[in-house]
């Protein structure tokens, strides 16, 4: 390895990323940290992005920092300058899928030997991810991970110029960086990130390794950042955090927590305010009381369970039981009796029976959920479920996600039956492939709405009559007087 790019080649450890300091988070600005210069004229980029919110709201800071550099999008991969996969490690199929990206897109280093090649996000966490990239794909020429996209300046004019590779993945649990440029996907919805990190520890799940420790945004850089979409037009906002319901405890200068920053956001002018991913733990009453005063507030709650069986809870290091996720419900149900429940649920825990699926199937009937993501369990090496024994067939764990799944499609449709002939509001998102009079958009309760209407509503808010229910998708027909 050439003594040149030392300074870049920092691989990530699990071991270090357990860490938790208790040392105050420090927050940055990127114009303190970067003289951002042109070094992109003339050069395009692409960026493929997978995985959850969290990955597309990095993809969107990735973009704008390209674009403030001077580089011009394109969704031609044989034109791009640079390519880089923005990556999830949620699941192996996640990460098999980017392996064979990289395969394929070898072929156009072959035709432009000046093409950089790079991997970001969740992945590059994983030591084995960046053992196997080195090994493996030595092709690929820049590898940084979540907690540091604003150094990718730097990154790139060492990838470009210095011709070097770059590999620099931090294992700390990261800073925040305030004033990053975005490039949002969409003109009326925006991702604000509230927090960072997640300290739960689930013995299934990476990202506590992967994105680090929980560090909350400052209150008053969140609700600028909401003030200002509001300026540019916007008209939903949702809210990411890995556990959105701790936001604020790691705060050592004042007191305040979710539901004092969903207080302070009603008072925005923003239309539509919506949250993810909540955590059945932190989900306090206080929060539940603040939703049900409504306003800009979305009545629509994902709140992943993952289980219903208390024995397999406790493996996963849930810190809830099925009786007190249940009472949850029924607080918020009592409270926001219209509300919409969506949930996560994982089959095929090492150690999960018969009994303890039977356990899920009933919690998913008494939950009345309106929709579900459903998987298999997938094992992530690093983590404690890993490691934990597995006797349960393959045959027998898809046996059981059909079985859910069929429960899971009746709670969908069961939620969407309950709008039909009423009349809800719409925010209008585009066209059909298919059809450029039908429209659709999501209502408060994210319902998928299709209607007939001219393209002059997209990006408003309309009222829209409910006349036919299917399980995926509403129909319905536009009230002119909206």
């Amino acid at each position: 390895m050439s003594k040149k790019y030392d300074q870049y080649f920092k691989k990530p450890s699990i071991k270090e990323a357990r860490k938790r300091k208790t040392t105050t988070t420090e927050i940055l600005d990127l114009d303190q940290l970067v003289n951002i210069k042109n070094i992109g004229a003339g050069k395009h980029y692409l960026l493929m992005t997978y995985g959850c919110q969290g990955n597309e709201a990095d993809s969107e800071t990735m973009k704008g920092i390209f674009e403030r550099l001077g580089f011009e999008a394109t969704t031609d991969e044989s034109r791009a300058d640079i390519i880089i996969l923005n990556t999830c490690a949620i699941r192996e199929n996640a990460e098999n899928r980017i392996f064979g990206e990289l395969g394929r897109l070898k072929q156009y280093k072959r035709t432009n030997p000046d093409l950089i090649l790079g991997v970001a996000g969740c992945m590059p966490q994983e030591e084995r991810v960046v053992d196997k990239l080195l090994e493996s794909y030595p092709y690929v020429d820049l590898i940084f991970g979540t907690h540091n996209i604003h150094k990718l300046p730097a990154y790139l004019e060492t990838a470009l110029y210095g011709k070097e590779r770059v590999i620099e993945v931090f294992s700390d649990e990261g800073q925040i960086i305030e004033n990053l440029p975005k490039i949002r996907d969409h003109k009326y919805k925006a991702f604000v990130n509230i927090m960072y990190g997640c300290d739960e520890f689930c013995t299934y799940c990476i990202v506590p390794y992967t994105r680090g420790k929980e560090r909350s945004r400052s209150p008053k850089h969140i609700i600028n950042e909401v003030n200002e979409l509001v300026r540019e037009g916007y008209k939903e906002v949702t809210l990411l955090g890995q556990n959105v319901n701790s936001y604020g405890r790691d705060f050592t200068d004042q007191s305040y927590t979710f539901s004092n920053l969903l207080k302070d956001l009603q008072k925005t002018d923003m239309a539509r305010i919506r949250f993810t991913t909540s955590h059945p733990k932190d989900f306090d009453e206080e929060t539940v009381n603040v939703l049900a005063t409504a306003k800009n507030l979305m009545p629509h709650i994902h709140l992943p369970v993952q289980s219903g069986s208390n024995k397999v809870l406790k493996k996963m290091n849930r810190k809830y039981t099925k009786e007190s996720y249940l009472a949850l419900a029924e607080s918020i149900y009592t409270h926001i009796p219209h509300a919409s429940l969506t949930t996560d649920i994982i089959v095929g825990f090492p150690g999960e029976t018969e009994e303890d699926f039977e356990e899920t199937l009933d919690l998913v009937k008494q939950a009345n959920f309106e929709g579900a993501f459903t998987f298999i369990f997938s094992a992530r090496e690093g983590t404690p479920a890993a490691r934990y024994e597995d006797h349960t067939s393959m045959e027998d764990k898809k046996r059981r996600l059909q079985t859910l799944n069929k429960e899971v499609n009746a709670g969908y449709l069961r939620g969407n039956q309950r709008f039909e002939n009423k009349t809800v509001n719409v925010l209008v998102d585009g066209v059909s492939k298919n059809n450029k009079a039908i429209l659709a958009g999501y209502s408060e309760h994210y319902k998928l709405v299709n209607f007939k209407g001219d393209e002059s509503l997209i990006g408003q808010i309309v009222k829209v009559k409910i006349t036919e229910v299917k399980t995926w998708f509403l129909k319905g027909e536009l009230n002119e007087n909206t």
